[in-house]
């Protein structure tokens, strides 16, 4: 890592203290912003493997005993840099979705946050590229589904209460799973696409047909299936 480069890494340290922290406690948080910081930069543009703890060091300006006195080393600093964008992510949703009272016009709004958000170069790089990989498929979903489930809850929930459909908890958990799949398996086409404007566009398309179907049920008062199970296994 070239002089110029380190120095653009470099943290920024708050000037205004925590209240009731102490210097030491201040000073530890800092550094553990500082790692974080550099670490997703670096993880953005090089990816996981061609990090190193050195080049990590290096640019937050501490030692590596300071790196191992809070994480236990890369792959818990790739996790804590993971955690950050995707509550980054989460944060910039929920931000849409305020204010719209129409949930369909609520639905849309998050669909375009969260598309803008799986173009962005570290969302795109450390969370949808090298997530699965680094944490490992069932560690991935568990994070994902703690910063990103609770958005696509919310505007479920939104979508079917215009309905007539009186939904208990367990159905409206299977309805956001399935949509909050389908918004994952979208921005992974989206972030791998030649074109990612394109795709977007796209998708928002394609998801559209899918709420205007809900819309059109809605205002017209149509029941959802029962969900009862029905035996079709023949009586001998």
């Amino acid at each position: 890592m070239s002089k110029s480069s380190v120095s653009k890494l470099v943290p920024r340290v708050p000037g205004v203290p925590v209240p009731g922290a102490s210097r030491r406690q201040q000073y530890s948080a800092s550094t553990k912003r500082a790692l974080v910081d550099v670490a997703e930069e670096l993880f953005t543009e090089n990816g996981y493997a061609a990090t190193s703890l050195d080049a990590i060091v290096a640019g937050a300006r501490v030692t590596k005993g300071a790196l191992y006195h809070h994480y236990s080393g890369k792959q818990a600093l790739f996790e804590a840099a993971f955690e950050r964008v995707e509550q980054d992510a989460a944060r910039a949703i929920q931000k849409a979705l305020k204010g719209h009272r129409d949930p369909w016009e609520k639905a849309q709004a998050g669909l375009r946050a969260f598309l803008a958000v799986v173009q962005e170069a570290r969302y795109r790089r450390i969370v949808i590229q090298e997530g699965p990989s680094v944490l490992g498929y069932e560690r991935y979903r568990e994070q994902e589904e703690r910063s990103t489930f609770a958005n696509v809850l919310e505007i479920v929930q939104s979508v079917l209460a215009a309905g007539r459909w009186d939904l208990d908890d367990a159905l409206q958990q299977t309805f956001a799973r399935i949509f909050f799949g389908a918004m994952s398996s979208a921005g992974e086409s989206v972030s791998s696409a030649p074109d990612p404007i394109q795709a977007a566009a796209n998708v928002e398309t394609a998801i559209g047909f899918i709420l205007a179907g809900f819309q059109a049920l809605a205002e017209n008062g149509v029941e959802l299936p029962s969900g009862e199970v029905v035996d079709t296994i023949p009586e001998p």
